[in-house]
């Protein structure tokens, strides 16, 4: 992938963020607790959003906080946040390993946390169905083909060279292209992407729900023109976002 000026620039400035934060390491342990459990309940409540749970930010907070249900939001709805928050969890237990070392059982298992309780039965499996988006015109690949698709999206992974941001953004794109599950997709896709940042010291890229639209849009250029330079955009401008949260909250402390 060729990168245009913009997405050059904004990655040296996150570099160089990124290089602010490393000297302040380790971090006060109550500040990188306190930054980890708010970053993890706006995350999910922001990829959650996305796909049409209807939990705002607070109550998505007391359901995975306070284990307490809300009036008139469903049971779906609240497994939902609960299983992001398992999800999250387990991203972050493979973040000491390197990408090379990520597995299909990984993405196998991010995907099956999130359904479970909700779909076992297609929890952590591919998809041997044909699907489509209610609304979009995209059509993914033949159920057929989703293993085949897989081997080659992991040989990719573990061969990439582009920037690490580049290669969580392209790693999300790549598999909701393949769309290898029945439901699921975007949440698991963000998560590989963030798994990914992790890895290599950077923040989480919450793509939050007020962006969606343009973040769809994005995504549908990329499958069209095979242009990926708006969707990976988006994504580091997410992670700056984070980024200067993080250095925010250091120099209040200080």
């Amino acid at each position: 992938m060729e990168n245009n000026a913009e997405i050059c620039d904004i990655i040296a400035r996150i570099d160089e963020k990124k290089k602010k934060l490393d000297s302040f390491r380790p971090l006060p342990r109550e500040l990188v607790q306190n930054l980890e459990e708010w970053f993890a309940v706006d995350y999910t409540y922001n990829s959650n959003a996305i796909e049409g749970n209807t939990l705002s930010l607070s109550e998505t907070a007391i359901v995975v906080e306070k284990g307490i249900t809300i009036g008139g939001k469903t049971i779906r709805e609240h497994l939902e946040a609960i299983n992001h928050i398992d999800a999250i969890g387990f991203i972050k237990s493979l973040a000491h390993i390197s990408r090379t070392n990520i597995t299909t059982d990984d993405i196998l298992t991010i995907h099956k946390i999130v359904l479970q309780r909700i779909d076992d039965r297609n929890a952590g499996i591919f998809r041997t169905i044909n699907v489509r988006i209610t609304g979009s015109s995209t059509i993914f690949p033949n159920s057929a083909k989703v293993p085949f698709l897989i081997i080659s999206f992991m040989q990719w992974l573990h061969a990439a060279i582009e920037h690490p941001i580049i290669i969580a953004a392209l790693a999300h794109f790549e598999l909701v292209s393949i769309h290898p599950f029945v439901d699921g997709n975007g949440r698991t896709s963000r998560l590989l992407m963030n798994l990914l940042l992790l890895q290599t010291g950077y923040p989480f890229a919450i793509i939050k729900n007020e962006n969606r639209s343009a973040y769809i849009k994005a995504i549908e250029v990329a499958r069209k023109t095979d242009n990926c330079n708006d969707f990976c955009m988006i994504v580091a401008q997410a992670v700056e976002e984070s980024m200067d949260i993080y250095l925010n909250a250091i120099k209040d402390s200080l």
